[in-house]
């Protein structure tokens, strides 16, 4: 029987699934269909049509009614200065060189208002009715050469106008005014060409473009410069002061302010009367008047103007004031700004020099063995097998007390507060030490007026900033005082970043006045959120006179111009401990130390500073213990944060520091930056370094002299850590001799050219500030807050 070869049956053959179309793409199907419609049916073809015009209409109707929405928010917005009886556009003039007089450029674009030049008055504010627009202006004019007061009109106003010359070239104060204004935060503006007489036509062009390259390098938004001179471009420059809505500036959100369209005083009393701005104006909230301080709000009173006959502008009946609103005495803010601290509770005081004399004369000789203050070492535990002595230092007990000494009492019995090197004698010896070529010039004799120069020279801050930049944090310890005594106040830490530090320890009387807030973010919004849900107050665009209760006489016999009034927030009045992120001006090459005086413009107010820098923590942040490393000078290309005692700031404001000068109205702008916190619990740590020469070495063990000059300053700061410039970290192991030489053992070899170096670290405190004020000095630290309750 013969068998057939095995076949697979034909069912176990593969066969592909056939392709989808419909996961083509839409490109692949056009390909495929070559232009054809397919076989849809005259009825699918109309539903397709029917459905890309809705989509059409749909569009159409989107954007009708984002217009409208956009069109209804420019109608709110404008609200207050809809037709002549309005609250009037606030417009700010500000001439940048002297041969502009700000008048005449009221006048020239009055003349394109058509407006009577009757009742204008030769200074102060000018309200004029712009009938061709259905608003009315008031305009600022402020002289040349005024600086500050030309910083508080533009802080009310709604546009700001700059005149530029074309014959004069914008100078030093114009420049100084700019970055200012720029720091301060500006609104809308408008710039204009003032000059005297018209220019060329032939160098017109090359002009205007000059002038507008200059502003738009501090107001970048400027697209056009209008030419006074022409009658066309009066009428558009007035046509962008009289329509649309002015730009917002931030710090003035949620904040009132009026600008004093007329000021009286009686019996302490002082009416200011003006139209209600930004937010809406309580009766309960202090305010600010720049210059002087906080004051409480006695009343508020209506103070509608009077009311034009159709016919011209003839006054008609005047309206009976009515009173709209008076303060609320349990919810009435107090003026009260700093806490009165009770020397008898504070376990934080030193004693008096009486008192330290009278605890001298209780010792028993025989009882308490002789010993230098700090040189007896803490109480420390059982030292574990196979730890160094140097280890078991650092393991204090807890019951210790973390006194590091006593502290340098003066002769008046205050404590002196120990500043950078200023209080350190410089010795000739020190001096002799570097060179002989400079041991010969210490004793020639030489002329008054040379002697006088080179003592200049080496005094000038100049060097001293380029020394601490070349050698941070380097001092040199004195001779004739022990380092545990100058030093006392410093102490060591194994890690800066990461070592606790209580930030409640030994604080100044300072920090027994201020407030401290437990959570500052969250008093924020609930400041602002009570004052959106308690809904009182008086609208913007309502003209009021205001009464101001316990203001003295010379607000008025000494008025400034602009007068304007700005009302606190909640809690604004109470001093606490201000942070803020700052830049140093590039165009100023003066040095700025810390403690420096100078002036702070935050919001509605100048203070008289002392400010500390400090490093400004990446991202922001407090890192891992709060700590932050004291920084003695302002310098260029960086942020740094500057701290000091002053009244609460509540949001984003801006800010800016000045140097005063000679000239009052020609000061310096230092640096700018905003508000960052008012975070009491920040340490500044001020560092400073202890440096040694190597004076014998042997692999890891060296001989260093130089750091100390006795053997009771090497065992005081034995615990501490050694380090040197090439990376090497040791400690000390015992004192040789009786003139500051100390062996030291090290983690690696040392070279005879390492410098040996010793950190030390203490906290440092801002002053307190005082009111600055317009020509003439603060009236003492409390100047804001006469009146306190």
């Amino acid at each position: 029987m013969v068998q057939s070869a095995h076949h697979h049956r034909p069912t176990l053959k593969q066969q592909n699934k056939s392709f989808k179309s419909k996961h083509a793409t839409k490109g692949s199907l056009k390909e495929a269909a070559k232009g054809r419609l397919g076989n849809k049916s005259p009825k699918q073809l109309s539903a397709s049509a029917t459905s890309a015009s809705q989509l059409r209409q749909n569009r159409r109707n989107q954007a009708k009614q984002t217009q409208l929405h956009k069109r209804q928010a420019l109608v709110s917005a404008t609200r207050i200065f809809n037709g002549t009886d309005g609250a009037p556009r606030i417009v700010a003039i500000v001439p940048l060189t002297n041969d502009i007089d700000p008048r005449n450029v009221a006048l020239a674009l009055q003349e394109s208002l058509d407006a009577p030049s009757e009742g204008i008055p030769e200074s102060g504010i000018w309200r004029l009715r712009a009938d061709r627009f259905k608003t009315s202006l008031q305009f600022l004019p402020v002289q040349y050469n005024q600086f500050y007061s030309t910083l508080d009109a533009c802080k009310v106003a709604d546009y700001v106008v700059f005149a530029l010359s074309s014959e004069v070239e914008v100078g030093a104060w114009g420049d100084t005014l700019l970055r200012s204004l720029q720091a301060q935060g500006l609104p809308e503006v408008i710039t204009v060409v003032a000059s005297p007489s018209p220019m060329d036509p032939k160098l017109k062009t090359s002009i205007m473009k000059s002038l507008l390259s200059f502003i738009q390098y501090f107001v970048p938004s400027q697209a056009r410069i209008f030419d006074l001179h022409t009658s066309s471009e009066r009428l558009n420059a007035v046509r962008g002061l009289c329509e649309g809505k002015p730009e917002d500036v931030r710090w003035r959100e949620g904040r009132t302010y009026i600008l004093g369209e007329n000021i009286q005083w009686e019996n302490g009393t002082l009416a200011v009367t003006g139209v209600v701005r930004g937010a809406p104006l309580s009766a309960n909230r202090l305010i600010h008047l720049p210059n002087y301080g906080d004051f409480q709000v006695a009343k508020i009173m209506s103070a509608p103007l009077p009311k034009h006959s159709k016919s011209g502008h003839a006054p008609g009946m005047d309206v009976e004031p009515a009173l709209l609103a008076e303060p609320d005495e349990e919810n009435a803010d107090s003026l009260v700004s700093s806490n009165d601290p009770d020397d008898m509770a504070n376990e934080q005081t030193w004693p008096t020099e009486e008192e330290m004399r009278a605890g001298e004369n209780l010792i028993d000789e025989d009882a308490i063995p002789d010993a230098l203050t700090g040189t007896t070492p803490k109480r420390v535990k059982k030292i574990p097998k196979g730890m160094s002595e140097y280890q078991a230092a650092w393991i204090v007990d807890d019951t210790d007390d973390e006194d590091d000494g006593e502290e340098k009492v003066g002769e008046d019995g205050v404590v002196e507060e120990e500043e950078e090197m200023v209080d350190m004698p410089i010795h000739e010896d020190d001096t002799e030490m570097e060179t002989d070529g400079r041991r010969t010039v210490a004793f020639e004799d030489l002329d008054e007026e040379e002697e006088e120069k080179q003592l200049q020279t080496w005094k000038s801050r100049k060097r001293e900033e380029e020394d601490d930049l070349a050698f941070p944090d380097e001092i040199d310890t004195p001779m004739d005082i022990p380092a545990h005594t100058r030093f006392q106040r410093y102490r060591g830490l194994r890690s800066f970043r990461t070592s606790p530090w209580d930030p409640y320890e030994n604080l100044p009387r300072d920090y027994a006045r201020i407030f401290q807030f437990e959570d500052y973010k969250r008093t924020e919004r609930a400041v602002r959120r009570r004052m959106e849900e308690e809904g009182y107050g008086l609208e913007p665009g309502t003209r009021v006179t205001v009464y101001l209760k316990n203001v003295p006489q010379e607000v008025v016999q000494s008025q400034t111009y602009p007068f304007t009034i700005f009302s606190l927030l909640q809690h604004e009045h109470k001093k606490s401990v201000l942070n803020f992120t700052v830049q140093r001006n590039t165009e100023y090459d003066g040095s700025v130390r810390s403690k420096d005086p100078l002036i702070l413009c935050v919001g509605p107010r100048r203070l008289r500073v002392n400010p500390v820098y400090s490093q400004h923590t990446r991202g922001g942040g407090k890192g891992s213990n709060n700590v932050h490393k004291f920084e003695r000078y302002l310098r260029h290309g960086g942020t740094s944060v500057a701290t000091i005692y002053g009244p609460v700031v509540f949001g984003n404001q801006p800010c800016m520091l000045l140097r005063e000068t000679d000239n009052v109205q020609a000061p310096e702008l230092v640096a700018m930056g905003t508000f960052k916190d008012t975070d009491t619990t920040r340490i500044i740590s001020k560092k400073i370094v202890l440096s040694g020469h190597p004076f014998k070495v042997h692999r890891k063990t060296a001989t260093v002299r130089y750091m100390f000059f006795n053997a009771d300053d090497i065992n005081y700061f034995k615990p501490i850590q050694l380090h040197t410039k090439h990376g090497r970290t040791g400690h000390i192991k015992e004192s040789l001799g009786t003139h500051g030489y100390f062996k030291a053992h090290f983690d690696g070899q040392i070279t005879q050219m390492d410098t040996i170096c010793m950190s030390l670290y203490k906290r440092v405190y801002p002053r307190w500030c005082e009111l600055w004020r317009e020509g003439g000095s603060a009236n003492g630290q409390e100047d804001g807050d006469r009146m306190e309750e």
